[in-house]
């Protein structure tokens, strides 16, 4: 570890101590052994904060350390089953009342992304105070010169380097658990951060969210649905996305919705359609769905219209898993348990030796329960539970690529809880989903896939007896050869090799320190002494520390 990771863990621990979150330092163990340098930090002796309910200093706590905390707190709130009332509540200001950056930064902003022309000649009015703030960007409301009503997304200054920061340590933190912990492997951490790395950077690109924005538009387009507001092409930059502005009621308004006389069933079962709408008729959903980024259309409260903002992160499927996943949920609506096991194996999400009989009965035992259960009866944290239970016993691995949509059904499962905990997920997502499989399963699908490879066939066919000819011609002339060297290979041996490196480097400081303890208590050895050891002793002591060290950190 660096010692600006170091430092980094250090100031964490420094922040806790500050907002008095003395048992989150304890619970974390990564941070136990700093907890005493949380008592050399004047805030623990000189705190005004102390007083503050415990959500608002945790939400506090996680504004302070930044972007990637404030996504988990972001992320928590939306989980009030899971977290105290008070908790949650304090939560919920992340989704889009993070402290903002000051008006004069975001006009020196602006005033540089539009250097070549003036403001005057595009803007009627640009609003200094924020509508909303987040943990990348802050909204502000403008007006164009035509009269139209839009908001400026600005991202923050100077965030970049601290996402670097932090994911820097989160990498560090992953090459540990994946070295030192039994479930490091399994759980594919290294990979995880990897892709959090990948949405955080995707998410500073405002170039990058308008098209998804102008996508999921496209998508949805005909539909009563959701409504995607208008991308201002020309005024949006890299750190600038400008769009159209919108009204509407806040998701997590659940009280004035109701009053409203919104059919809330009905808008529940909404948010389920578009949700496996997104996922698998086309491939590209909303991933960061938290009530901030959700209002709802009333005008007619009992056709309510969804209205999505914040397009940063979108998350995508390959043809293969989005057909696991469908098989999947489609098998457990149908108790076919036997199907779900044979899924699992067949994708690689377990090992192939897996017993099939042994893992059926495992699933089972964990979908039973909740099956054609309302929302309210659902105990979600048991369920997790199980869930991570069954995970670790059948060895089954993180599949990263999945990551996001498991982070969304999070969101959307909490949603669905607080809208209208009688929803029957089951039954409202299973004709979505033999609806797609139809279609994708079908003749018509399989007429579909001819024709779109026919041109392909068609230019190819022609070289096939030419092909098979030399294929054939080569192995009779004993020409044929079957490469095995992979770069999969090359970096198993390397790494074999550096684990044999670290492994006599900590034996061999091992060693050196076990000499220097014995030098120091051999009776009648006299030699120079230095802080009360022999100089001999300090030499071996600090050789040893230095190959155990260097062993265990990421260049050696």
């Amino acid at each position: 570890m660096k010692a600006n990771q170091l430092s980094r863990l250090i100031q964490i621990n420094h922040v806790l101590a500050k907002h008095r979150l003395d048992e989150v330092i304890k619970a974390i163990h990564l941070l136990r052994p700093l907890r005493y340098f949380s008592f050399l930090s004047p805030h623990r002796w000189r705190n005004k904060q102390s007083t503050l309910p415990r959500g608002e200093r945790l939400r506090l706590a996680l504004q302070d350390l930044g972007p990637i905390f404030v996504k988990f707190g972001q992320v928590l709130s939306t989980r009030r089953d899971l977290l105290p009332p008070d908790i949650a509540n304090s939560l919920a200001k992340l989704q889009d009342q993070v402290a903002p950056f000051p008006a004069e930064q975001a006009k020196q902003l602006i005033d540089k992304a539009y250097e070549a022309e003036s403001l005057n000649e595009l803007f009627a009015h640009i609003e200094p105070e924020p509508l909303a703030s987040a943990s990348i960007a802050q909204v502000h409301a403008a007006t164009l010169k035509n009269g139209e009503q839009v908001v400026i997304k600005l991202v923050r200054p100077g965030i970049e380097p601290i996402i670097k920061r932090d994911i820097a340590l989160l990498y560090t933190l992953a090459s540990f658990a994946e070295r030192y912990w039994s479930e490091g492997k399994r759980l594919r951490p290294r990979e995880i951060v990897a892709e959090l790395e990948k949405n955080l950077f995707d998410e500073l690109d405002m170039l990058r969210e308008a098209s998804s924005a102008s996508q999921l538009q496209r998508n949805f387009e005909g539909t009563t649905l959701l409504y995607v507001p208008k991308i201002y092409w020309k005024l949006t930059k890299p750190n600038i996305l400008v769009q159209e502005r919108i009204y509407g009621t806040p998701i997590s308004y659940t009280e004035g919705l109701i009053a409203k006389g919104v059919d809330m069933a009905k808008l529940a079962e909404m948010g389920v359609e578009i949700f496996f709408t997104q996922v698998f008729k086309h491939s590209f959903f909303h991933a960061d769905m938290h009530p901030g980024n959700i209002m709802v259309d009333i005008h007619d409260p009992k056709n309510p219209k969804y209205v999505a903002v914040d397009f940063g992160i979108m998350g995508t499927l390959s043809p293969d898993d989005q057909r696991y996943l469908a098989e999947n949920f489609l098998a457990f609506f149908n108790h076919d348990y036997r199907r779900v096991a044979e899924l699992h194996v067949q994708s690689g999400w377990v090992p192939a030796d897996t017993r099939l009989d042994e893992f059926e009965a495992a699933i089972r035992s964990v979908c039973e329960p909740i099956f054609a259960r309302p929302l309210k009866e659902i105990s979600f944290g048991q369920l997790l539970l199980r869930l991570f239970q069954t995970a670790r016993r059948f060895n089954m691995e993180v599949q990263p690529q999945l990551v996001l949509l498991q982070k969304t059904l999070l969101n959307i499962e909490g949603l669905g809880r607080d809208l209208y905990p009688d929803l029957d997920l089951w039954k409202t997502a299973k004709p979505i989903l033999e609806t797609w499989m139809k279609e994708k399963m079908g003749w018509q699908a399989a007429l579909r896939t001819l024709q779109q490879e026919a041109p392909h066939w068609a230019e190819t066919l022609p070289e096939m007896p030419r092909l098979l000819y030399d294929l054939s011609k080569r192995a009779q002339e004993g020409q044929f050869n079957v490469n095995l060297a992979s770069a999969d290979i090359q970096q198993l041996r390397k790494e074999i090799k550096q684990a044999s490196y670290r492994s006599a480097a900590v034996t061999a400081g091992a060693a050196f320190l076990v000499g220097a303890a014995v030098i120091t208590g051999l009776d009648g050895y006299a030699t120079t002494m230095f802080a009360g050891l022999p100089i001999l002793s300090w030499v071996f002591g600090l050789w040893g520390l230095s190959l155990i060290y260097f062993s265990i950190s990421k260049k050696s």
